[in-house]
């Protein structure tokens, strides 16, 4: 089978190329300048040159904040550039596996957000991002949609390195603990489009049915900004003796640009029940990034 994989200067790009893929999987992956969203006819000629049996996009305006006042940038990205996409797969009768985020909801509802909850992003990167799963739907029948949330690896900009390196030059960390979500590892998001893949490439073979759509994956458990920032300094301290004081604070306490959900909670029974693929507790799989990069001098 023959994947090829948009993104992989990203978090989860970088994961995919180094994942556990069955023997015999081509990957061919791509990243800026080769194939850019904001430049379509790069993201046509990709799927034309390299005619894939799958695609896979990890590709993403990420900045939240900064998309506020650069909506035209998000939206060319996160919309435009996944709508050539999903119609340059649709003309070759390629499957897409397309990222998508907890952003497309506001965050009001109590409970985890299933796949069949309206949306209702907040701000202008939400927007973006659920305008880009409405385009792939309108293009594509042949797509799964994978939203996550709180994504971290040891590598590129994340909450993680930022706490990492706060935590050894400050003194005190104030962090909001009124967002709830769930820290998703990149290399566990990548472990579960290898098992997407490998159900899309066995129908494949067998003439069965894919169940194409809308999946949630995130990391199993839940927690706070705070929470998830705690976890990170237990284990500096005990790797390094240095351990800032954290304090929690209110998402009013820290105002940004761009409104982030209260509730980032996604219901991730769909694809366990339909792939099979349950996620480790985002505690594990944090411990597993740590080992990394506190072995790391770099870090």
């Amino acid at each position: 089978m023959k994947i090829l994989i948009l993104g992989t200067s990203g978090q989860v790009g970088t994961e995919l190329m180094r994942a556990a893929w069955p023997k015999g999987t081509e990957l061919v992956g791509l990243a800026r300048p080769d194939v850019d969203m904001a430049r379509p006819e790069t993201v046509e000629a990709a799927v034309a040159a390299h005619a894939p049996d799958l695609v896979v996009n990890a590709t993403a305006y990420t900045a939240v904040d900064k998309a506020e006042g650069d909506r035209e940038a998000a939206l060319a990205v996160n919309r435009d550039g996944p709508a050539r996409l999903a119609a340059a797969c649709a003309a070759c009768g390629v499957p897409l596996v397309h990222i998508s985020t907890d952003y497309v909801f506001d965050g009001t509802k109590p409970a985890p957000y299933t796949e069949d909850d309206p949306v209702a992003p907040l701000g202008a990167y939400g927007a973006s991002k659920e305008a880009g799963e409405a385009a792939v739907r309108a293009a594509l029948p042949q797509h799964v949609i994978l939203r996550t949330s709180w994504v971290y690896a040891a590598h590129g900009a994340n909450f993680v390195k930022t706490m990492l390196r706060f935590g050894r030059e400050r003194e005190e960390m104030r962090v909001v603990a009124d967002q709830h979500g769930a820290p998703t590892a990149a290399s566990d998001i990548a472990a579960a489009i290898v098992a997407i893949a490998g159900r899309i490439s066995a129908a494949r073979d067998t003439g069965s049915d894919v169940p194409w759509g809308t999946y949630h994956f995130t990391g199993t458990g839940e927690t706070t900004w705070h929470g998830f920032a705690e976890r990170v300094f237990q284990r500096l301290e005990a790797a390094t003796g240095r351990r800032p004081r954290l304090l929690a604070i209110t998402t009013a306490d820290y105002p940004t640009p761009a409104r982030r959900p209260a509730n980032s909670r996604l219901d991730c029974a769909r694809i366990r029940a339909v792939f099979g693929i349950e996620a480790p507790r985002w505690e594990d799989s944090l411990d597993r990034v740590l080992d990394e990069l506190l072995s790391s001098p770099a870090s």
